[in-house]
């Protein structure tokens, strides 16, 4: 088989694995999704209605309603998206998701393919098996963000990157600008991304690549100048991408916006986050913020949205305050954009793929089912065991109230058990007030194992009497007959002792579990999950970055560094989440594969020695065969 083919059967199978996995994580959290930044998503559907309804002409209109400026806290690409896949599957979320799936799947492929193009197959091979795996990216592909998508034009683009500069170009350039224009479209994360490619591209071309057409040889000036001219060439693509959306902005909204709002807002409470002890007065919210600029201006309606009125006022505003706090405070700063980055290269505790199939049977048929088991308030204090210094009490409106004790995570409280069948779909209906801190619930069997669980916290800017009172719903498959019970645990509670109100609870059997095959892909796919932790992955990155310094691959080292350096140091500028910096990991990736790859050829080096020095005759007999080759 050529190596074209084998490369391409690899890519299949890679993106085959990679689609699987995603699609198992699909499967266990479609129920959950819709409530991770829920805020956030419902904004990005919003402006994807408004397309849809409005269509292109709108876009560019300054009388319709996409010409308001609380629209551009992000920028228009995922809204466009998602309105482009509606208009062909119809509204459906899944839709949205799968598309995602199919292009965190490309991702994967597209790191095998980089690493491949600089260095060995094997660790191409290991690149691209880690992320296909990896729980990071499988979690954050089927969540209805921009983040995992976003990335895939990056990778494309680096790619072009290490291919063009063996034989460079001019069309292969604008394209990598482009690509990361279009990532942009999406996040705006990456939008200087295109300097530092520039920057990389005269590293990468040595006068070896140009033909005599194009360079002679002995013409330093003219090398230099070409070198220059392909760098130049990739912000020029980009700025093509960028510009038209900078321009709508000048047509609509009559000001200097290059993509989006929201730099300043996210600025701010980036260095909030490192004031621990408050010295710049700066709310590490945006409801904080938009409550200090209405007092701050006498501005009533300022309170209640980010950006109107006056937005680019209010975002130029929160930009000049906080590079005051950097001009002031230099050598803080410099601190906390070191804390930000070495946090870009921890990896995220996600959710690993499920060891059972989630409930596949739908919780809307809950009103048309009996109970099978219940618990009252007054049962609920009877048969269920308090946490030392926790205490619980009847509330004659609500049910039981709970009040913690004032550890920051650890159970509270624990209800009675109720049986359940092997092999069958639940769910736990819980009425639950939350008037104070964060609280996670969650179902638990005898030994401990969680079968469903899920965090509750209060409304910011409510007062404890008018929080909702939410009916939170646990489904679970049960895996044996046995009995469960119900957890409350403190989660983090930004409250002194969590205080809360819990109604009847009730437990709904939903019939025989389905998909129960996938077990077995579950088992060895969470296995393998289990090795994506820092302490794991970080060491063998940095041996790979070591070996490959000592090996002298400059050309993998520079085409490796150019994003992780520039989310290290432009995005530690402002305020960081691990979903913004996903692309780091993929580099990661590469480096454990170098590690891998070089430790197996080590290992094999000295198989081979030891065996030859065990086996003299052997040894013997291969050296002249060498020598009459």
């Amino acid at each position: 088989m050529s190596n074209r083919r084998v490369r391409l059967a690899l890519c299949f199978s890679i993106f085959l694995l990679a689609f699987g996995v995603r699609v198992l994580s699909w499967h266990d959290t479609r129920l959950e999704v819709g409530k991770v930044q829920t805020v956030v998503v419902a904004d990005y559907q919003r402006v994807a209605q408004l397309l849809r309804e409005g269509g292109l002409r709108s876009f560019f209109s300054s009388s319709s309603p996409l010409a308001d400026l609380n629209n551009l806290g992000h920028p228009p690409g995922y809204s466009i998206l998602i309105a482009a896949i509606h208009s062909v599957f119809g509204s459906s979320d899944t839709a949205v998701q799968f598309v995602q799936i199919a292009g965190d799947a490309l991702a994967a492929v597209m790191i095998f393919l980089i690493v491949v193009e600089l260095l060995p197959l094997s660790a191409g091979v290991i690149a691209g098996l880690l992320a296909a795996l990896a729980p990071q990216f499988t979690w954050n592909s089927v969540l209805l963000l921009p983040d995992s998508i976003s990335v895939l034009p990056i990778l494309v683009a680096i790619y072009l990157i290490a291919r063009a500069t063996k034989n460079p170009r001019l069309l292969a350039f604008i394209i990598v600008g482009a690509l990361i224009g279009i990532s942009c479209w999406l996040r705006a994360n990456a939008m200087l991304l295109t300097f530092f490619v520039a920057l990389a591209v005269p590293l990468l071309i040595s006068p070896t690549n140009f033909s005599l057409a194009s360079c002679k040889a002995n013409d330093k000036l003219k090398f230099v100048g070409q070198r220059s001219r392909f760098a130049l060439t990739v912000v020029f693509g980009t700025l093509l991408i960028i510009l038209p959306l900078t321009i709508r902005n000048a047509l609509v909204f009559h000001r200097f916006i290059p993509l989006s709002l929201g730099a300043g807002q996210t600025f701010l409470e980036g260095i909030a986050d490192y004031d621990h002890e408050g010295r710049f007065g700066i709310p590490q919210t945006d409801m904080g913020i938009m409550k200090q600029e209405a007092e701050i201006y006498g501005r009533p309606d300022y309170y209640g949205t980010l950006f109107k009125p006056d937005g680019v006022e209010r975002e130029r505003a929160r930009l000049s305050r906080g590079f005051a706090v950097i001009r002031s405070h230099p050598f803080w700063f410099a601190g906390v954009m070191a804390k930000r980055a070495s946090s870009m290269v921890r990896l995220e505790r996600a959710r690993l793929i499920s060891l059972m199939p989630p409930v596949s049977h739908r919780l809307d048929t809950v009103s048309r089912l009996q109970p099978v088991g219940f618990k009252v308030p007054s049962e609920l204090l009877a048969s269920g065991v308090l946490a030392p210094n926790a205490k619980g009490f009847p509330d004659p409106w609500e049910g039981l109230a709970l009040i913690g004790n004032r550890e920051k995570y650890g159970e509270q409280f624990s209800s009675g058990s109720l049986s359940v069948e092997r092999n069958n779909d639940y769910v736990f209906l819980v009425p639950f007030k939350l008037e104070h801190g964060r609280i996670r619930i969650s179902v638990v069997n005898a030994a401990g194992k969680i079968y469903s669980s899920q965090v509750v916290e209060t409304l910011e800017s409510t007062a404890p009497e008018d929080q909702p009172r939410n009916l939170v719903a646990l489904p679970f498959v049960a895996s044996n007959d046995e009995r469960v019970r119900l957890s409350f645990a403190s989660e983090a509670s930004n409250a002194a002792q969590p205080f809360a109100k819990i109604g009847e609870i009730k437990l709904f059997e939903l019939g025989p579990a389905r998909w129960l095959w996938t077990r077995y892909p579950r088992f060895v796919i969470h296995g393998a999950q289990k090795i994506f932790l820092t302490a794991v992955i970080l060491p063998l990155a940095i041996i790979g970055l070591v070996v490959l310094i000592f090996q002298k691959q400059s050309r993998a080292l520079v085409v490796l560094s150019i994003v992780p350096v520039y989310f290290f140091t432009v995005q530690s500028i402002v305020h960081t989440e691990y979903r913004y910096v996903l692309a780091v990991d993929y580099f990661l990736f590469a480096l454990v594969g170098v590690t891998v790859t070089f430790g197996l050829r080590f290992i094999v080096r000295k198989l081979i020695r030891v065996r030859s020095q065990y086996h003299p005759r052997k040894r013997d007999k291969e050296t002249s065969l060498s020598r009459l080759k």
